[in-house]
């Protein structure tokens, strides 16, 4: 059954202090693996969606009724929390309080919202990123903050300014988006424990990093994320590099072989795919409403 109170259960998760390292999903399935694998909470990675939905990179194409709609899709299937990439809000200050509010009502547990300018890119490409004035996205994140209807929806302001103006004014920014009610910050660019450590310092608030699966970020441990108020890190591209390589791999082995034998053993069973998806709770469930027996009324 899905939970009935994601933001609670995100909210107790994070209430320690301590750092959880989350993979970010893309689809229903990737997600349901994360939950079967016993991850506590789930994130949704806004480049991988893209990929996904849409076959194209992330370069501010993916719309946020197309991200909500995904979002709640996913969210309304599994038993842990998700936390999504909501991009830069998709638009002005109203375009920023409907983003949080369609969120919300979708089942979400929680968003990020960049200062990117419109559109919007990877903040992982290698050229600079722009951003907004920072007055611009303060205002942003204070309506954000009061958009939500639930006060424990979890709003990460995350900025990308560190490409082009540095680690000083990444950081500054961050602060300003906490103060304007952000629950937590996300420095791009801040990925090694000295520059973490900088921006903690800053900040002065919990942090969210994300792990990128290639140096500096595969360096740090929890002890480094922790030393810096981490409460989560974010492996945002394992899924969908893993992914593109398992699928290299078995459809270029059907296509040079004509067969599988040469992967097969790196294969999922029928069974085990079906477990991921809940197949027997959902039989179970259509056993009692479609069984010999009449269902039995409820008290």
């Amino acid at each position: 059954m899905p939970l009935t109170d994601p933001r609670a259960a995100l909210a107790a998760l994070l209430a320690p202090g301590r750092l959880v390292r989350l993979p970010c999903a893309y689809d229903g399935l990737s997600a349901r693996v994360a939950q079967q694998c016993g991850f506590p909470a789930v994130a949704f990675s806004g480049n991988a969606v893209s990929a996904s939905l849409l076959g194209l990179p992330d370069i501010g194409v993916l719309d946020g009724s197309d991200n909500v709609a995904h979002a709640g899709r996913i969210a309304r299937q599994l038993d842990i929390p998700l936390i999504c990439d909501a991009d830069t809000g998709y638009g002005g200050v109203m375009n920023v309080v409907r983003t949080v509010q369609e969120f919300e009502a979708a089942g979400v547990a929680g968003i990020h919202i960049e200062d990117q300018v419109t559109p919007k890119r990877c903040g992982l490409l290698p050229q600079g990123i722009p951003v907004v004035p920072v007055e611009e996205q303060v205002r942003k994140i204070r309506a954000a903050a009061q958009a939500r209807r639930d006060p424990r929806f979890l709003l990460i302001a995350r900025t990308d300014a560190k490409s082009m103006h540095g680690l000083e004014a990444a950081a500054a920014r961050a602060r300003a988006y906490v103060e304007a009610g952000a629950d937590a910050a996300m420095v791009m660019g801040a990925n090694t424990p000295a520059e973490l450590l900088h921006v903690a310092g800053v900040v002065r608030a919990p942090l969210v990093a994300v792990i990128q699966e290639s140096p500096p970020t595969t360096a740090l441990t929890d002890a480094d994320l922790e030393a810096a108020g981490c409460v989560l890190a974010l492996h945002a591209g394992l899924a969908r590099y893993a992914v593109v390589r398992a699928l290299q791999q078995s459809f270029g082995a059907l296509r040079r072989d004509g067969h599988t034998a040469a992967v097969r053993d790196q294969l999922a069973s029928f069974d085990d795919y079906n477990a991921v998806l809940g197949l027997d709770a959902w039989l179970a469930l259509e056993r009692q409403w479609l069984g010999d027996a009449p269902p039995a009324r409820p008290a």
